[in-house]
């Protein structure tokens, strides 16, 4: 398949757990600009995902990273494990857990009726770790210093929300959602509508718009495409 990365391709990764987006964004312009023996090429990505989160990436090279902002808009949809009876500053394992909460009332069938108050149109209040900014500092880098964050709620939606599995004390969920949803946010919300607390263990992120996890290639894939000159990209 004849490739053009300066005219502009659109690639589809699984970004590997504790890599930020720009690790792979920028593992991925070092790689072209190395395979091209150019200084230089135009490389970014659609739709940031945590560092403890894995999936489904975009990423545009050349002129293609003009459509970033239409696959920013795209439907999302994600696999989440959420962990019951405990919250943390951070809504995941990026920090420790800060405090306990009682679970012995929380059913299956608490969970299935709770569930549906998430769907449709909602107002959520994105985590002081995050990436939205405060007059010009990013949320997180204040979180981290463990100053006060006040954020805003934003409006999105949810269009489907599932209970694939649960334990005690453990949820597994697929959320359908728009851009813009912190599904860390959604943890702790659906923690507090359980009486209880949560926090997110697991994420991965199974399809932005048409794109699905079996559609990603993994970096050590794309690196072998380019020293073989062998690609079989979806685009």
């Amino acid at each position: 398949m004849n490739v053009d990365f300066q005219e502009g391709e659109i690639l589809y990764f699984n970004k590997p757990l504790h890599w930020t987006s720009f690790d792979l964004v920028n593992k991925v312009r070092y790689k072209i600009s190395r395979y091209l023996n150019v200084k230089k090429i135009k490389v970014g990505h659609a739709g940031t995902l945590d560092p403890l989160a894995t999936g489904v990436m975009i990423v545009c090279t050349g002129k293609a990273t003009r459509r970033i902002e239409e696959f920013q808009y795209q439907t999302k949809e994600y696999v989440a494990v959420l962990r019951l009876g405990a919250t943390t500053p951070s809504f995941d394992l990026e920090t420790g857990v800060d405090r306990v909460y009682e679970t012995g009332h929380i059913t299956k069938e608490l969970v299935e009726r709770t569930l549906p108050r998430f769907l449709g149109a909602i107002e959520q209040v994105p985590p002081a770790f995050s990436a939205c900014k405060i007059n010009g500092d990013r949320a997180y880098e204040l979180a981290r210093k463990g100053l006060e964050v006040d954020l805003k709620p934003k409006s999105l939606v949810l269009d489907a929300i599932e209970l694939l599995s649960y334990r005690p004390e453990e949820l597994t969920l697929r959320v359908v959602c728009s851009k813009g949803t912190y599904i860390r946010a959604l943890a702790r919300d659906i923690g507090a509508a359980l009486h209880s607390g949560a926090h997110l263990t697991g994420l991965e992120r199974t399809r932005i718009g048409p794109v699905t996890l079996d559609q990603c290639i993994g970096i050590d894939q794309f690196d072998r495409m380019l020293n073989e000159k062998v690609f079989s990209i979806n685009t």
